[in-house]
C-alpha cells in the first residue's frame, strides 16, 4: 500500500477537526518543500555564478 493510501487510511478514521489538522500540516509541510527547492536553486545559483562575479575584470566595475 502506497503512504498516500496509507495516510487517507488513517485519517478517513478521525473526527473532522483532526482531519482538518492533519490537512493543515500537509500544506505545512508542501510549503516547506517548495521554500527548500528554492533555497537550494538560489545556492546552485550563486555558486554557478561566483566565478562570473568575483574576478578581476568584474572588480574594475567595483570603482565606478
Amino acid at each position: 500500500m502506497a503512504i498516500a493510501d496509507l495516510i487517507y487510511e488513517q485519517t478517513k478514521k478521525l473526527p473532522e477537526h483532526l482531519a482538518r489538522e492533519v490537512l493543515d500540516f500537509v500544506g505545512y509541510l508542501a510549503e516547506r518543500q517548495e521554500r527548500d527547492q528554492g533555497r537550494d536553486l538560489i545556492n546552485a545559483q550563486e555558486s554557478a555564478l561566483k566565478a562570473v562575479w568575483d574576478n578581476p575584470e568584474d572588480q574594475a566595475w567595483d570603482r565606478v
